[in-house]
């Protein structure tokens, strides 16, 4: 089962994501700051970084490029409200997915299910 980190620093926003993730049969460990994620990266295995890019303490890129540093191969999305950001983040890290708010949770569930395309998902075998 794949793993994913969310970082999201609105509370309503990080349950509602959580639940659809979970729903989709993804294991889900959610936080509200890229300090507290960049954490659990160092201590835990995740398959995908999904952060919003506005936050406390350490914005969502900064995040990415750090959690980048220490595993690689982790993908990464990008969830935002502002297209400026939106552009910064391509330019920091073109090789992230980036969706951008106002979305439908059947978007999001889509595009992490395509980031996981080519490997097999066990709870939907």
């Amino acid at each position: 089962m794949f793993r994913i980190l969310l970082a999201e620093d609105d509370d309503v926003m990080r349950e509602y994501l959580t639940r659809a993730l979970e729903r989709a049969g993804y294991l889900v460990s959610a936080v509200d700051r890229g300090t507290t994620a960049l954490a659990l990266i160092e201590s835990e295995r995740f398959d995908l970084l999904l952060t919003d890019i506005v936050m406390p303490e350490m914005d969502g890129i900064e995040l990415a490029q750090r959690a980048s540093d220490l595993v690689p191969d982790m993908r990464v999305m990008f969830i935002t409200g502002f297209a400026a950001v939106t552009l910064r983040a391509g330019r920091a890290m073109p090789q992230a997915r980036v969706l951008s708010k106002p979305f439908h949770l059947r978007e999001l569930v889509a595009e992490v299910d395509r980031l996981f395309e080519l490997e097999t998902v066990p709870s939907r075998q």
